[in-house]
């Protein structure tokens, strides 16, 4: 959800703006997200109607997904990096769409774009200082969806040599393996009552199959003594599309049967994150632990001959064993919108641009986590919890307005189970930003929306 988008028909902006008016009205209004709702005419191909101008330029915010972070940061950084600012290309993209709609046309703009480039004044001066003179190849730098889209535009995008022409695939918190979230997404019509933002966007959610495609695909659903992969049947049960969802699982096993070389993922760690659920009566019940399996492929079980529990966290929204084709990762403390946009993650990309051999930490053990509501209501009081650390004093907690002046120094405290808590209380509807500070690691990030009270159901639309 990274790029904005405009409906060439009405002339308007549906996606990409996020001051307080705005939000509340695209996630309130009864018709607020009715325009990103696909029709039959793109579902049958016909895309011409929405066009991803560029990418987010300000915060947005999405329930389940919470806060997306603009690109601004990271922009700028592969700028300096580079040999001059007519090297870079951003990708804006209608996120809606399937990966493999993306993906060709990712492949037939970058093939353009390392044409322009490889004959660009700058090119020549730069390649006199290479190794051997060589000439220029790409590097994709992918953000979430993003890297799903790279991998479908180098190994099926209808360009043959593009990944010849590649040196390398950074990508920062993808969904190789998908998300339970988007299990909770499609589920909200129809599981327990949520506020508003939360029951029109899985309404919007149904027609997408971008947001089948962000599925788990790895061992996720406890069905008694047993953990097996989401069906199509399955996702129909939970509020999904089952055509959708055959369609995805037919285009990744597709995928998967080609690799993806030279890539090196940055994955978000240690923070709270759904990884399994139970599918009862049509209603998601996520929990925040997963399955391993042998290499023979069977289930790790106790002695009692249950499924064994594991917790390995991730970014808030895609953990860390499916953010990554491969063992070998770099972690960061960093929650899902904000991974991309944050200093460690700058730094990061910076070395692999310049080549450098540089794969941070191998464990990255000492950090924190940042656990908040996606949405809440201004004067309600709600809990923030710090993990990671029990020291008060070794955490500086912020709460901030995106727009306007307003700040707050937030005072945490210690619990008994071994993290920190503090009530928070919103004064207006408009989107805040929580920072959280350690002595022992980078700062974390989360946008939290404040909207009026509003419960969802099926009879309001």
């Amino acid at each position: 959800m990274g790029s904005e988008l405009y409906d060439t028909t009405t002339e308007k902006a549906i996606w990409g703006l996020a001051n307080g008016r705005w939000l509340t009205e695209a996630w309130l209004s009864r018709d607020g997200l009715a325009p990103l709702r696909l029709t039959d005419d793109e579902r049958a191909g016909d895309h011409s109607r929405v066009r991803a101008r560029r990418l987010l330029q300000t915060p947005a915010w999405s329930p389940f997904l919470r806060g997306i972070e603009p690109y601004h940061h990271l922009i700028r950084a592969v700028e300096n990096t580079t040999a001059h600012r007519d090297a870079v290309m951003t990708f804006p993209y209608d996120w809606r769409l399937p990966v493999a709609v993306n993906g060709r046309r990712l492949a037939q703009e970058a093939r353009a774009h390392l044409q322009r480039w490889l004959s660009h004044p700058a090119h020549a001066a730069a390649r006199r200082q290479a190794v051997d003179e060589r000439p220029a190849r790409l590097v994709f730098v992918a953000h979430s969806m993003g890297g799903l889209v790279a991998y479908a535009a180098l190994t099926r995008g209808g360009d043959t040599d593009l990944l010849t022409d590649t040196r390398g695939v950074m990508t920062l918190g993808t969904p190789f393996k998908g998300s339970v979230v988007a299990a909770n997404i499609l589920n909200a019509l129809q599981g327990a009552p949520l506020p508003l933002p939360h029951t029109r966007l899985a309404r919007a959610a149904a027609t997408m199959p971008a947001v089948h495609e962000l599925l788990p695909r790895f061992l996720c659903l406890e069905d008694g003594l047993d953990v097996r992969h989401l069906t199509p049947v399955d996702v129909a049960d939970l509020g999904g599309d089952k055509d959708l969802a055959k369609a995805s699982e037919d285009f990744f096993t597709a995928l998967y049967t080609h690799e993806l070389p030279r890539q090196r993922p940055v994955v978000g760690i240690r923070q709270d994150t759904v990884q399994s659920m139970k599918l009862i009566d049509g209603i998601v019940y996520a929990s925040e632990y997963c399955f391993r399996t042998d290499n023979d492929g069977e289930l790790k079980r106790d002695a009692n001959g249950a499924p064994r529990r594991y917790r390995v966290w991730g970014d808030g929204t895609v953990h860390r064993a499916s953010a990554s084709l491969l063992r070998r990762t770099i972690p960061v403390f960093a929650q899902h919108g904000a991974i991309a946009n944050g200093r460690e993650a700058r730094r990061i990309v910076g070395d692999f641009l310049l080549e450098d051999d540089h794969l941070g930490p191998d464990q990255a053990e000492d950090g924190i986590g940042l656990n908040v509501p996606d949405y809440v209501t201004p004067d309600a009081v709600w809990d923030c919890f710090v993990t990671g650390t029990d020291d008060p004093s070794q955490v500086e907690c912020v709460v901030a307005a995106t727009e306007g002046d307003w700040r707050k120094i937030i005072r945490l405290e210690a619990t008994d189970d071994d993290r920190l808590h503090t009530k928070i209380t919103l004064p207006d509807e408009g989107l805040y930003r929580i920072t959280a500070q350690s002595e022992i690691g980078p700062a974390i990030t989360q946008l939290v929306f404040a909207g009026p009270e509003g419960r969802g159901h099926l009879g309001e639309y």
